[in-house]
């Protein structure tokens, strides 16, 4: 019989004197291990593990799964091995017999020896079985966001083959199929899954199904529906009685539409100025229309502003103000950074936005569009251009070079940007407000 510990002699020097101590080591003991339940079992393979609850105090060189046809394997049976990790494992099982029972076992390994956990057994499918399409429940879904939603599917039978595929896909049409507008792909096996929607539209009723594939056939589960909700949230007028749709992005409340007042909140007007001479001198706030055609651009786009407009801290309703830069970056940092956010804001297609409009998908509902500037940046200034190509947007914070303060959206790209050309006070842009 080994003895408990070890016996050696520790020398130690006190005033001249030596004195000899025992010292005591506890010896290793073997792993302690427990098998998992087999899951995911088909003809010839199936999926279980373990978990080492102990190393017995000396590191674990090897562990995995045995498995027989006879009772009690060992790993002079079939086995898997892992030789990295530690704690829970799982080992796939393959080259099994159709049709058979198998007894499984985990196991570890230290420097003392081997441990095996309790046995498990299992059935192998049978390969005379006729394999016919899975069949499958859809997941009632759950956690529906404007853009995103959660849902999945429960494979009851597999039909007798493997399943290689599932998930669920979606339409905003009933009946959604395998190749519809959305589809998630979640691993396979024959069992419960999740499933995570991304990239839906705000305000937009969807049919979903899960589907499952083995070698015979693609099965679907029973049709779900749900609606994600709309970002349009109200309304808000100005003083001239022009009333803009509110939208919600994140922690905060868009006009989803340009500003067209022709009046300050206290009452007072804002001179429309149509000369380029004159608009290239102003000092004082001042809006025109571009191309000075109210009739053709006002509804759509918007009106234009000089800075000194925006600098009266009157421009938006009452209870609203032109963003900060600071605001402008928070909507961006939301949207997932300056590379993605110019899209999601962008309306989508080429209605308005000249091709390519790169990127434009207009989730947010923010449906910037491309209002174009009246340019003061030249000795011959006050002209307009950039229409349709691209949109320009104020921000509170003074233009003073070369700071980047003003929003800048282009047809040929997703990106979000400030820009420092329209540092003049006198340049005519797009306002849009922001909710104080």
């Amino acid at each position: 019989m080994k003895p408990l510990f070890k016996i050696s002699v520790i020398v130690i020097f006190l005033s001249g004197t030596a004195i000899y101590l025992p010292s005591c080591k506890n010896e290793a003991t073997p792993p302690i291990v427990i098998t998992t339940i087999v899951s995911d079992i088909t003809k010839t393979t199936a999926s279980t593990g373990g978990t080492v609850t102990s190393d017995g105090g000396s590191e674990i060189i090897v562990f995995g799964v045995c498995w027989s046809t006879s009772p009690n394997p060992t790993t002079s049976s079939n086995k898997t091995s892992n030789v990295t990790g530690s704690g829970s494992f799982t080992s796939n099982m393959t080259g099994l017999t159709a049709n058979t029972k198998y007894y499984v076992r985990a196991y570890a390994t230290n420097s003392t020896g081997t441990s095996y956990g309790n046995e498990v057994t299992f059935t192998t499918n049978d390969i005379n079985k006729a394999a016919t399409a899975p069949t499958l429940t859809t997941t009632v879904v759950t956690s529906i966001t404007e853009t995103s939603a959660v849902s999945g599917g429960n494979i009851t039978d597999d039909g007798g083959g493997d399943i290689t595929a599932r998930g669920v896909c979606w339409s905003a049409s009933p009946d959604p199929y395998f190749h519809s507008e959305g589809i998630t792909t979640d691993g396979s096996g024959a069992d419960l899954f999740v499933s995570y929607l991304s990239g839906l539209d705000p305000g937009t009723t969807y049919y979903i199904k899960a589907y499952a594939v083995n070698s015979i056939d693609i099965a679907y589960g029973n049709q779900e529906s749900f609606s994600t909700p709309d970002l349009i949230n109200g309304s808000v007028s100005d003083i001239d009685g022009n009333i803009y749709k509110i939208i919600q992005i994140g922690t905060q409340t868009w006009m989803a539409e340009n500003l067209k007042t022709t009046r300050y909140n206290d009452g007072s007007n804002i001179p429309n100025v149509t000369g380029d001479g004159e608009w290239m001198d102003l000092t004082t706030g001042a809006y025109c229309w571009y191309n000075n055609q109210e009739t053709t651009y006002k509804n759509t786009y918007g009106a234009l502003y000089n800075w000194y407009s925006v600098n009266t801290g009157k421009l938006c309703p009452t209870g609203w103000h032109v963003p900060s830069k600071d605001e402008w970056t928070i909507l961006a940092t939301y949207l997932g950074g300056v590379e993605l956010a110019g899209g999601k804001l962008k309306e989508s297609g080429t209605t308005h936005w000249q091709s390519p409009n790169t990127g434009a998908t207009n989730t947010t509902r923010f449906t910037a569009l491309p209002g174009g500037v009246r340019d003061v940046s030249s000795d011959f200034g006050g002209f307009f251009l950039r229409f349709g190509s691209n949109g320009f947007w104020w921000s509170s914070n003074p233009g003073i070079e070369p700071t980047d303060h003003s929003l800048w959206l282009d047809s040929n790209s997703s990106k979000f940007s400030f820009v420092p050309w329209w540092i003049y006070y006198n340049s005519g842009l797009s306002v849009r407000c922001l909710k104080d």
